[in-house]
């Protein structure tokens, strides 16, 4: 990225402003423009200052993170991220935060009390590299349609096949991170509830946070959603999400019904869950019936699954470039040649429901 990325720093903690700081101005690209002790200051800055990105704390003095993020998005919208607690409260309150349009979050404990403090601070760095380039990337778009500028600015069309493979699916297994809770608010509520078979969701995620977000998807959606149960058997029409800090496995059964293993094997993943772990899985159960489908986050966790699958004749869906948050799991299917259909988010649950 050739620009100077501009962020603003709002939490009560003089700690944890100071040790962002440190964190993302130990990369040339990144800039710290201001800080806030609360969320009052930090959405009047915002105002003033316009950053590329805000970390935002949820529990503050005067205004709280989350009123401060309705602002924010209200009257100046700006990528955010959100800095929780490892609780269950906390899990709450960023799953909520995600739905009014915060774009991910760091876990507040594992950033600075971890002796993984190395691996966090390249997270958090990456993270904000990767949602400020897509930002980027849609603010050129949007200038393009608006003034008829050169069209090369555009980035690869999206590949909609109108018929896609006849095919018999058995189950479908997605996965997603980065942007990920927000993106399933759009995804399966729109899902039809006479689909039958189930769904196996891998959303990069914490202990906690996954349940929360079960729990509100399955308020807004036709289906069942759940966070995935130890043992449990597996039904039709109900959405399954793996559990954050472990991978989602499938077990058949000598009655021929198919039952859940939640593990921490394997256990040198760099993802727990892992998409590729479970998709690999689930591939041993369902085989070619498998509908694999890869959505918007960092790095290439799914890519293996995807292969696989691809290896065995199934198909696969991808998220296109320009509504992923971060355009990074779904390039590496596309770039490797294993995605059918290159999709916009909205698109994705319309040709769910129609070959399933």
């Amino acid at each position: 990225m050739s620009r100077e990325i501009s962020v603003l720093i709002v939490d009560d903690s003089a700690f944890m402003r100071k040790s962002l700081s440190i964190m993302l101005e130990s990369d040339p690209e990144i800039s710290i423009i201001g800080t806030a002790r609360n969320g009052k200051e930090g959405f009047e800055l915002a105002l003033k200052l316009h950053p590329d990105l805000i970390t935002l704390d949820i529990e503050m003095p005067v205004m709280d993170g989350l009123t401060a993020l309705k602002k924010i998005m209200s009257d100046c919208p700006t990528s955010v991220i959100m800095v929780s607690s490892l609780t269950s409260e906390g899990a709450d309150s960023t799953i909520k935060a995600m739905e009014l349009g915060a774009v991910d979050f760091i876990p507040k404990e594992l950033s600075f009390i971890s002796m993984n403090i190395t691996k966090m601070k390249e997270d958090l760095i990456h993270k904000v590299k990767e949602i400020t380039r897509q930002k980027i990337l849609r603010e050129r778009l949007n200038k393009v349609r608006a003034f008829g500028e050169n069209r090369s600015a555009v980035p690869r069309i999206a590949r909609i096949n109108q018929d896609f493979p006849k095919h018999i699916y058995r189950a479908v297994a997605l996965g997603i991170s980065t942007g990920g809770p927000l993106t399933l608010q759009k995804i399966l509520p729109v899902l039809s509830d006479k689909i039958t078979i189930p769904i196996f969701i891998v959303q990069h995620m914490p202990p906690k946070f996954t349940k929360s977000l079960a729990e509100r998807l399955d308020g807004l959606s036709k289906l069942e959603v759940k966070e995935a149960e130890e043992g449990e058997r597996v039904r039709g029409g109900v959405i399954y999400i793996a559990p954050g800090g472990s991978h989602l496995k499938l077990k058949s059964l000598s009655d021929k019904s198919v039952a859940i293993n939640v593990t921490s094997e394997p256990s040198d993943t760099l993802h727990r869950p892992s998409v590729d772990v479970m998709l690999s899985s689930v591939l041993e159960v369902y085989g070619k019936q498998t509908l694999g489908v890869i959505m918007t986050g960092m790095g290439k966790d799914g890519y293996e699954g995807i292969k696989a699958l691809k290896g065995l004749g199934g198909y696969s869906i991808a998220q296109d470039e320009e509504s992923c948050v971060v355009y990074g799991m779904p390039k590496a299917i596309v770039d490797g040649g294993l995605a059918d259909q290159i999709l916009p988010v909205e698109r994705i649950p319309e040709i769910i429901n129609k070959v399933v």
